[in-house]
């Protein structure tokens, strides 16, 4: 089973600035992400939280849950938590930042990730299809089988 963790104001997603984040809605992006890890055959459990803590819970009780792997969007807790950061970095799970825009091509406070370090990849700027990546990839890491497209 993978975890995808979506953060703060991803709720927003297809009223929030979709000229940046697209036009897709969060529950259109969950049921792509399940029919992915479907096809990569996995599972994939989604939650989204604007608080830092529930997303650092939702991490420490992922491997008693039966998680395998973790894909995260932390939003705008990217570029400022430490603790974020370190809740990554103490589970032994591989996880995938994942960011819907391009950070690298944002605002200069957008172009660091604290998450990025502990995370053993990012994808930024793809939209929707970077999260079809990152469930590829886990796939592949977990044994699952990768996606036919």
């Amino acid at each position: 089973m993978i975890l995808v963790l979506n953060g703060p104001n991803l709720n927003l997603l297809g009223r929030r600035e979709p000229e940046i984040y697209g036009h897709g809605t969060l529950e259109e992006l969950e049921q792509q992400c399940a029919l992915w890890a479907a096809e990569a055959g996995l599972s994939a459990h989604c939650r989204q939280s604007n608080y830092e803590g529930q997303l650092i819970d939702w991490l420490h009780r992922a491997e008693e849950e039966g998680i395998q792997a973790v894909v995260i969007n932390p939003g705008g807790l990217s570029h400022t938590s430490v603790a974020l950061r370190d809740a990554i970095a103490s589970i032994a799970l591989p996880v995938v930042e994942v960011h819907l825009s391009n950070i690298h091509k944002r605002e200069g406070f957008r172009q660091h990730s604290f998450i990025s370090a502990v995370c053993i990849g990012t994808i930024s700027g793809l939209g929707f299809e970077g999260y079809q990546a990152a469930i590829r990839y886990l796939a592949q890491k977990i044994g699952g089988h990768e996606a036919r497209l």
